[in-house]
């Protein structure tokens, strides 16, 4: 195609939520990217010459359209999917549905908003299927990969429709102590981590990269 010939294109999965919507608005002000596909079960509000949308179901996701780069930010809760399964639903098979067909695709690059946490051998439900999906994604033979594990998230859920999460509202309260809190542990802005994680994928070299939320205060 003759946009892979004169930029590279970019791929993003979960472009309504918090951290999703920074991504897309900073793959969108990136020269480097000459296009943008974005992939969700409902529209974006966006529109920009760079981006083309497409509405999809991801336990029957189509072919995806060539692609390089590819930045994944789909995630809930417990609380909000309903139950267990239906958060490994989104968080592990919605994840590797679309890792596994974006390399199909010919993307070469991928980046992943995972958890602090995250661990295949955790006790804790959440953290273990997060641990469950870097492993399994590792797998899939990307030249590159970054895995941006933030701390708690700083930004405005009600302008999505999104609930407060308890743990965000608590991790406001204590900003006002963050000198003193190890930079691993501070919430962090999703802006930071959207610009984080771009910087990541389009900086890292071959192999597997843990991106960690005191790294991503610094970037």
């Amino acid at each position: 195609m003759q946009e892979r010939e004169a930029g590279r294109v970019a791929l993003l999965a979960g472009a309504t939520g918090l951290v999703g919507r920074e991504i897309l608005a900073a793959l969108l002000a990136d020269e480097s990217y000459l296009a943008v596909h974005g992939i969700g079960r409902r529209p974006v509000a966006n529109t920009h010459p760079k981006l083309t949308f497409h509405v999809v179901d991801f336990a029957a996701l189509p072919a995806l359209p060539a692609v390089d780069d590819v930045f994944i930010a789909l995630g809930t809760t417990i609380k909000v999917a309903g139950s267990q399964r239906a958060f490994r639903a989104v968080d592990f098979d919605a994840v590797m549905a679309v890792a596994t067909a974006a390399r199909s695709a010919g993307a070469s690059r991928l980046g992943i908003v995972s958890a602090m946490g995250a661990n295949a051998t955790s006790r804790i439900f959440y953290n273990r299927v997060k641990g469950e999906m870097e492993d399994a994604v590792s797998s899939l033979g990307y030249e590159s990969l970054v895995f941006a594990r933030p701390s708690m998230l700083i930004g405005d859920r009600a302008s999505l429709g999104q609930p407060e999460r308890k743990g965000e509202k608590l991790a406001l309260i204590f900003m006002r102590f963050a000198a003193v809190i190890p930079a691993n542990y501070r919430a962090i802005e999703a802006a930071r981590v959207a610009r984080a994680l771009v910087h990541a994928v389009k900086t890292s070299e071959k192999g597997k990269r843990i991106l960690l939320s005191g790294e991503m205060q610094a970037i």
